[in-house]
């Protein structure tokens, strides 16, 4: 027998009973796709509102003794919906009935919130004709709500080797003690991936409603060109410059066993999609750069000192300073005798005057300054590694378009070159990028 297929299906391919009519459609198009992993049902049009975001009102209605009764009636409505569009007869009263008897005993909001994967885990496999298989027996959570990964892998492992066919809902599973916990949102598609490594899966699908990553923001560039092929590490660092179609940590689980990740369109299931792997050399066809994705609003606090090299204590204050204040560090890059660092406006905002006067006093800087407004762009792929000239591409893509380039960051893994520019010059910035890597390379 094949190895399975772990495919995951977001909200908006889940919305309504056209859309539980294609995921069946898919589902049955190849016999190995024997996992099924639900989101609660999204939104059907743009007025719409998302299952999971009705059931957080109706908690909040509740816990402050207002009138949830609307809220309940259109929770019942999606489900009934979809289940007469499917031809289902399918009784949503009693589940209902069923969740406010345990919020009425004091039930957390994850077991509430959790509840739209449940009721759409349930619906599923009734109408695919599959097992459903509820994950609060396998996923665990420790007592600080974290996943307790070993076991849950060999819970997970041992529960599906007895499986033929599953759906198992995604987004949640339980503590110690037996209540519901939740991933955060978006958490399905670590569920998924979960699945995936227990059933030691060929391949995890993750179905959504685009047909996978784009090298830049579609919403700077016009029709951007899509990403065929990505790796874990490529993908890590997109996402973490806000490039984000996946849960960034849903790569974790399948990782360590080199299952690839397939990111499907369920409206457009003939795309190529874009599949995330372990590894991979760089086709000679393939651009130079994976991807493109950048974050806007960071601070730059620029710190100069002679013989800052032999101040052997000189990081430790600094780090020191910013974890009294709570402050993340998102880079420091340094030269011989000076440092940056690069830190979120959302976090230093409030505080940057006294970071500053903090680092006066102890570190004693020969000299101290700032500038605020400071976008980060990521240029990223293998591709950099084996062509030469990228930076030079890079930063004469900035220099033809006048930019002024800030900060520059490059890791040792030669997989990124992060660039420094002014809000007011990213969305230019990245257009300039991918016009030099991309555009002009086509026409060549």
């Amino acid at each position: 027998m094949e190895k399975p297929i772990v495919a995951k299906f977001g909200g908006s391919s889940l919305a309504n009973s056209e859309q539980f009519k294609k995921v069946k459609k898919i589902i049955e198009e190849n016999p190995n796709r024997r996992f099924v992993v639900p989101s609660a049902p999204g939104k059907s049009n743009p007025e719409d509102t998302k299952v999971t975001d009705l059931l957080y009102l109706l908690w909040d209605l509740y816990t402050h003794n207002q009138d949830y009764s609307k809220v309940l009636e259109n929770i019942a409505n999606k489900y009934e919906d979809i289940a007469k569009g499917v031809g289902l007869d399918f009784d949503i009263t009693e589940h209902i009935e069923l969740i406010m008897k345990e919020i009425d005993a004091g039930a957390s909001v994850e077991y509430v919130v959790s509840r739209g994967e449940y009721l759409n885990g349930i619906l599923l496999s009734q109408y695919l004709g599959y097992e459903f298989v509820d994950p609060a027996d396998f996923i665990v959570f420790n007592t600080r709500g974290q996943l307790d990964e070993e076991l849950t892998y060999s819970l997970t492992s041992k529960r599906l080797a007895k499986l033929e066919n599953a759906v198992i809902p995604g987004f949640y599973g339980s503590l110690p003690n037996g209540k519901t916990m939740t991933f955060s949102r978006g958490g399905s598609d670590l569920t998924g991936a979960i699945i995936a490594r227990g059933a030691d899966a060929q391949i995890y699908e993750n179905w959504t409603d685009v047909s996978g990553f784009l090298i830049a923001d579609p919403r700077i560039i016009k029709n951007p060109q899509g990403i065929s092929r990505i790796t874990y590490k490529e993908l890590r660092e997109l996402s973490y410059m806000g490039a984000s179609i996946l849960h960034d940590e849903a790569i974790f689980p399948v990782v360590s066993k080199g299952i690839p990740i397939h990111i499907k369109n369920t409206n457009k299931p003939e795309d190529e999609g874009t599949e995330i792997v372990a590894d991979g050399t760089p086709s000679k066809d393939q651009p130079r750069i994976t991807g493109i994705a950048g974050r806007k609003d960071f601070t730059v606090i620029y710190i100069e000192k002679v013989k800052l090299n032999q101040d052997k204590s000189f990081h430790r204050k600094l780090m020191s300073i910013l974890e009294s204040n709570d402050i993340y560090l998102e880079h420091m890059p340094s030269s011989i005798d000076s440092i940056s660092l690069l830190i979120n406006d959302d976090d230093s905002k409030p505080l940057i005057n006294d970071i500053v006067s903090e680092i006066k006093a102890v570190c004693k800087p020969d000299s101290i300054g700032y500038t605020k407004n400071i976008s980060l762009i990521a240029v990223v792929g293998h591709g950099m590694r084996y062509a030469s000239g990228t930076a030079a591409t890079l930063f004469s893509a900035l220099a033809d378009s006048d930019i002024n380039v800030r900060v520059i960051v490059q890791g040792s893994s030669e997989l990124s070159i992060i660039v420094g520019v002014e809000d007011r010059d990213y969305e230019k910035a990245i257009s300039a990028i991918y016009d030099h890597f991309i555009t002009r390379t086509k026409k060549e």
